[in-house]
């Protein structure tokens, strides 16, 4: 069990220690049975690490007790040293790991839930679209003669 979760330490984080024993297998329990990518969950990890770590040095004593001023001012935190999509994803991890406290009535509610992320839009794409000369191109250099030219081609 130990290889699903990605800790830096040997330890859970202080706020989740600080909250019991149904806190800790909530918190274990998001990260093995709720999150089956591993680059998720490693992602997931630090960015929840941090962000308890951050409650931990800001005076937050317990999971339990984190607010959404909390939230909201690591966000607002992060968004001047971080991009957008970076921002969104930190919070996406947080709310994430409210979700199962909540479920499983360790917390009331989730306190990430009415934190808004930042605004971020991706207008053009990183692939680029064919104009009509090149797709006309590519289509007349297919090989007919052969059936799959002719498939290829349709």
């Amino acid at each position: 069990m130990n290889e699903l979760v990605v800790f830096t330490g040997n330890t859970l984080p202080a706020l989740i220690d600080a909250a019991g024993d149904d806190a800790r297998m909530r918190f274990l329990e998001f990260f093995t049975a709720n999150i089956r990518n591993a680059n998720t969950r490693r992602a997931y990890a630090k960015a929840c690490e941090e962000f308890l770590a951050w409650c931990s040095f800001a005076g937050v004593p317990s999971i339990a007790d984190v607010q959404p001023i909390h939230v909201a001012t690591y966000i607002e935190q992060l968004a001047r040293e971080n991009s957008p999509p970076t921002v969104k994803a930190r919070l996406a991890a947080i709310r994430h790991l409210f979700d199962w406290p909540v479920v499983g009535h360790v917390v009331r509610v989730n306190p990430a839930a009415s934190v808004r992320g930042l605004r971020h839009v991706v207008k053009k794409g990183k692939i680029p679209v064919l104009s009509p000369d090149e797709a006309r191109r590519v289509l007349d250099s297919v090989d007919i003669s052969t059936d799959i030219g002719l498939r290829d081609r349709r």
